[in-house]
């Protein structure tokens, strides 16, 4: 199968050491490039590292296409080595499984429909992962004779993954749409797999609604109707309450803000869910209505029969967001001394247009929602699927090469430890990949947590804080690639401006960390308060 595949003019082939870290490659390149990435590997224990990304690859929706090679049927259950049993391998994870048994000319003209199959399955109404096992038996060397004929009678297979195929908004849901959301105090919530800006901007200006946007959303520009800073003074129970909305339009995934997702929850407000999928994000149960379709469509339709809410409520959203951006403004975009939530900020504004951004999970995530300012220049991509830290070096390796555009990596010291086989080979893959490493030297998020403050010192940083002894700068040098340390906004600026593959490195201390968290949320609410 890697002789037919590496064969193949129109495939870009990539080999890495690691099948974990191939498999979260793949999921970045199908990301980054909308179509299906095929994975492929031998049998036994390599199929079981593939398992992380594909759990990921399903709950965010990515097509992958596994390709599992195994034993034959005879040498299954008989101690044969590297064999183990390989069907359903992933259960329920992926959308389909198929097994085509021992490759046969006999069975031939199955080929192409079956391949037809595992595509339509990848890029379906939920796209994911699907796992194709391939049993082959020795010699596993030979000269690849010619394929069966297309049949060009059959349905072709459909480009970019996620491609709409639903119907239009019935007139008489519209018609109650409309009367729902007429005239009422409302947001728009943007998360990942959600909508055009376009299209969503004119909806919302035609309700002269706020939009809350999340960095993976791809709606966030300069218009102060995009609201980007809103978890630093919903933290305040008065604003909060004075800005509680009557209805909700949410497109796509949550946003990864705690505080902006139990504030909707607290709104008690009623909430319309539109997604391409049918499948429903809603762990708070607060969803009544969920339309399946296409978004824009949606947007263009519901936009005819809406009128807009005129009591000054969008005027006091945009008031306390520019109130919060100039705050983080003056606090962030030129700091001596680098604090967390300016590494966030810095490392996005430094980003050439047309690039992409890969944030890691955990703190890095959240701070580019908080902190960081227009996200229109750069796609912003993220596992937020399961939300693990595995495998996220690996991802924006795929990111880079699938895009082939200038890719930025922001990831915590933990992640990137626990990735670091992504480095493996990365300065031969002519990718332009800017790594910036956050070293704090542990698990940051938890100092957020009531455990720091409840727990004892030793305690909470055995079990949690979990530091390391590790020198990042060592390991990213002895896989060959530029590693520097920066300590300012100018200098990550500069560093990340400069082409890769390279790692920057930035020290912070935990604790410090969170008073500066502290202290920028202060500083936006009372200038909220002020006006």
């Amino acid at each position: 199968m890697v002789l037919a595949l590496s064969d193949a003019a129109d495939l870009r082939l990539e080999v890495f050491h690691d099948e974990r870290s191939a498999a979260f490659a793949a999921l970045g390149a199908a990301k980054a490039s909308g179509v299906p990435t095929l994975l492929l590997c031998t049998s036994g224990t390599a199929a079981a590292n593939f398992y992380p990304a594909v759990v990921e690859a399903s709950h965010a929706e990515v097509p992958l296409i596994v390709l599992t090679a195994d034993r034959p049927p005879e040498l299954q259950g008989v101690g044969a080595p590297q064999t183990i049993n390989q069907k359903h391998l992933y259960g329920g994870v992926v959308r389909a499984y198929v097994d085509l048994g021992v490759a046969d000319d006999d069975r031939s003209d199955e080929w192409r429909r079956t391949a037809r199959r595992v595509y339509t399955s990848a890029t379906g109404e939920r796209p994911g992962p699907v796992q194709m096992n391939l049993p082959f038996r020795e010699p596993l060397v030979g000269v690849a004779g010619e394929m069966p004929a297309r049949d060009d009678a059959s349905p072709g297979l459909q480009g970019r993954f996620g491609a709409s195929r639903f119907k239009p908004v019935g007139t008489e849901m519209l018609s109650k749409l409309g009367m729902r959301l007429r005239g009422r105090r409302g947001v728009i919530v943007i998360g990942a797999r959600g909508v055009s800006p376009a299209a969503v901007y004119r909806l919302a200006a035609q309700l002269a609604w706020p939009i809350l946007a999340d960095p993976l959303s791809g709606c966030r520009s300069d218009a102060l109707t995009l609201i980007r800073h809103a978890d630093a003074w919903l933290r305040e129970t008065d604003i909060a309450t004075s800005l509680r909305p009557e209805a909700v339009l949410r497109f796509g995934a949550l946003p990864a803000s705690k505080v902006v997702n139990g504030w909707l929850r607290d709104s008690q407000a009623e909430v319309t869910a539109v997604t391409q999928s049918p499948f429903l994000i809603d762990p708070e149960r607060q969803v009544s209505m969920h339309v399946v379709t296409n978004a824009e469509r949606f947007c263009a339709d519901l936009e005819q029969v809406v009128a807009p809410h005129d009591g000054g409520w969008l005027q006091r959203w945009t008031a306390a967001e520019a109130a919060a951006r100039r705050v983080f403004a003056a606090q962030l975009d030129d700091e001596a001394t680098l604090s967390e939530p300016g590494v966030a900020r810095a490392v996005l504004a430094a980003l050439p247009r047309e690039s992409q951004l890969v944030v890691s999970s955990s703190m890095p995530i959240r701070d580019v929602e908080w902190y960081a300012a227009s996200t229109d220049h750069v796609r912003v991509m993220a596992n937020r699927g399961v939300n693990g830290i595995d495998g996220v070096v690996s991802t924006a390796v795929g990111v880079a090469f699938a895009s082939g555009q200038p890719t930025g990596l922001l990831i915590g010291d933990v992640a990137f430890l626990h990735d670091s086989n992504g480095l493996i080979d990365l300065v031969n893959r002519q990718v332009d990949l800017r790594i910036v490493v956050v070293d704090n030297r542990g698990g940051g998020i938890f100092s957020f947590l009531p455990q720091r403050s409840t727990l004892g010192e030793d305690r909470f940083e055995r079990l949690f804080g979990t530091p390391h002894a590790s020198d990042l700068a060592a390991l990213a040098a002895a896989h060959g690639l530029n590693t520097e340390f920066v300590s300012s906004s100018a200098e990550l600026r500069t560093a990340v401006g400069q082409k890769g593959p390279r790692v920057i490195i930035v020290r912070t201390d935990r604790d410090a960390n969170v008073a500066r968290h502290d202290e920028l949320h202060r500083l936006v609410i009372a200038a909220v308060r002020a006006g």
